[in-house]
């Protein structure tokens, strides 16, 4: 199973119904791409903790400014089966810039801006507007 996808969608479907935080359960990765995602806004914050049988899990606060999730849709680019990677030279902006494409990097996890910034290329993963 799609360890990323599941965290993606458990975001999705837990701001379509309003729910204030989710929980995934931890990997380094996600913790990276919940960093990515807090420093552009998209989710309010996010903790590692343990639940009672001692396997840790990620609790994600989701964001509502105005009362409106901060992001409705997301998609995955690269997948287990068919990975999809991208040059400097690839990377546009998302849905007029209201959105990101969140790239695996050798610089860490990055976002489409960041990437260019930085001037690396790496492993599209999703994106998210």
């Amino acid at each position: 199973m799609d360890q990323i996808s599941n965290m993606l969608i458990t975001m999705k479907n837990g701001a379509m119904v309003g729910k204030s935080s989710v929980v995934v359960p931890f990997s380094s990765m996600k913790s990276a791409i919940a960093e990515c995602l807090k420093n552009h806004g998209f989710i309010a914050s996010y903790s590692k903790r343990t639940e009672k049988n001692n396997v840790p899990v990620l609790e994600i606060e989701l964001s509502y400014p105005n009362g409106v999730s901060r992001f409705s849709d997301v998609k995955r680019i690269s997948k287990p089966s068919r990975r999809v990677y991208m040059g400097v030279h690839d990377i546009h902006t998302v849905k007029n810039g209201h959105g990101l494409t969140i790239f695996s990097t050798p610089k860490g996890i990055l976002s489409n801006k960041e990437a260019y910034k930085e001037r690396v290329g790496g492993e599209a993963l999703f994106m998210i507007w």
